[in-house]
């Protein structure tokens, strides 16, 4: 019953195998949920070796069908009793992509996985992880979303399913800013809903991060492919992250600690605003901090918007 139990999204690659070895090497019982089980099985192997741990479990999930989830989290719940950390690492992001792309729920694929997805995951756990003495839930952002610091940028959460695809360009870019941005207004509102059951839900800034060879040859555009590899450069290993991952969600300093946005540093980060009519100097400073996210965040009009949103893509 001592056990404590982390299921660890998108975790075959990346942060987050390597935030699934770090949690395995404490002992925790890990859950690798992914996609694709074969291309899986070798992260799966190499986490065991890694951390000599038999508590490695690997189950299938793609966090963009809700179908899947459901699935998931059915099998989660007849296997183990209880849940003790919930981290929502998988995203989407296609460096490129030009095209509109539905998930197969119909839902734009970037909201369906970056948003809908660890929503819906999150509720459907919800028993499991009040199960546990110290339950808590842990949200990925992105740098991406400092951009809203820019007093012309709005969050778009209306055009879900194609209906309009033709009537503009797609831009893979604000669709993955805009889901993100979606993603931590959640975290914050879950963060509000849960209190009465002890769960904590925090969010936690990604900065750039290296990214291996298998992802960059993913990118459909060789001018960012090759962007992303000169990144690669100067970029943060994944362990690095891992560390910050594993201290948000098993420390004894975030155990009270609900509703933030924590750095890669484990500081809290604070909403600031650019002063009414202020732009390039004071917005480029804002975009090169990392202990500032936008007061947009924090926008009640638009965080019932998506919570409603959200609440009736999932059928919650």
């Amino acid at each position: 019953m001592n056990e404590r139990i982390v299921i660890i999204t998108g975790s075959n690659s990346g942060i987050g195998k390597a935030a699934a070895k770090r949690f395995a090497a404490e002992g925790y019982r890990v859950i690798i949920a992914c996609r694709d089980i074969e291309r899986s099985k070798k992260a799966h192997r190499e986490v065991i070796e890694a951390t000599n741990s038999k508590n490695v479990d690997l189950m299938q999930l793609d966090v963009a069908s809700f179908e899947s989830i459901r699935n998931f989290c059915t099998g989660y719940r007849e296997h183990y009793s209880k849940l003790d950390v919930l981290i929502h690492n998988a995203a989407y992001f296609n460096h490129g992509e030009k095209e509109y792309q539905l998930s197969p729920d119909n839902i734009e694929i970037t909201f369906a996985t970056n948003t809908f997805g660890p929503f819906l995951m999150t509720y459907l756990l919800k028993d499991s992880l009040k199960q546990s003495d110290d339950p808590r839930i842990l949200t990925v952002s992105t740098t991406n979303i400092k951009h809203f610091f820019d007093p012309k940028r709005e969050l778009d959460i209306d055009d879900l399913h194609g209906d309009n695809k033709d009537g503009k360009p797609y831009n893979v870019y604000k669709r993955y800013g805009d889901s993100k941005m979606a993603l931590l207004m959640l975290t914050f509102k879950m963060a509000e809903e849960f209190k009465g059951d002890a769960i904590k839900v925090n969010a936690v800034m990604v900065p750039n991060i290296r990214q291996e060879r298998s992802s960059l040859r993913k990118f459909k555009s060789k001018f960012y492919r090759y962007i992303a590899t000169v990144q690669n450069l100067f970029a943060w290993p994944p362990e690095r992250m891992a560390e910050t991952y594993f201290h948000i969600c098993a420390s004894d300093v975030f155990r009270n600690v609900t509703g933030k946005l924590i750095n890669i540093n484990n500081k809290i980060m604070q909403r600031t605003e650019i002063p009414p009519g202020k732009g390039g100097i004071p917005l480029l400073k804002e975009l090169m901090r990392f202990d500032t996210y936008p007061r947009y965040v924090e926008n009640k009009e638009i965080i019932a918007k998506v919570w409603q949103v959200s609440r009736a893509e999932t059928n919650l």
